[in-house]
């Protein structure tokens, strides 16, 4: 099984479908730097690395404090 994706890097409309939120809460991650992401001329991409390591950093989180995030 292939786990790289067909793009490497994400529209922030995509990336919100790879984390299962909503494109605003997208923007909002990349606006507090919790979501990286590279800006090519006028565009904003996400690469797909950087949903994978959001994801581990929130279950980093959990681990840390199981209360929950």
């Amino acid at each position: 099984m292939n786990d790289s994706p067909a793009n490497l890097l994400l529209k922030p409309e995509d990336a919100a479908k790879v984390l299962a939120i909503g494109r605003t809460q997208v923007y909002a991650l990349i606006a507090t730097g919790e979501l990286a992401s590279v800006q090519i001329g006028r565009l904003r991409r996400v690469p797909y690395a950087a949903c994978q390591q959001y994801v581990e950093h929130l279950q980093a989180l959990l681990v840390a404090s199981p209360e929950g995030v």
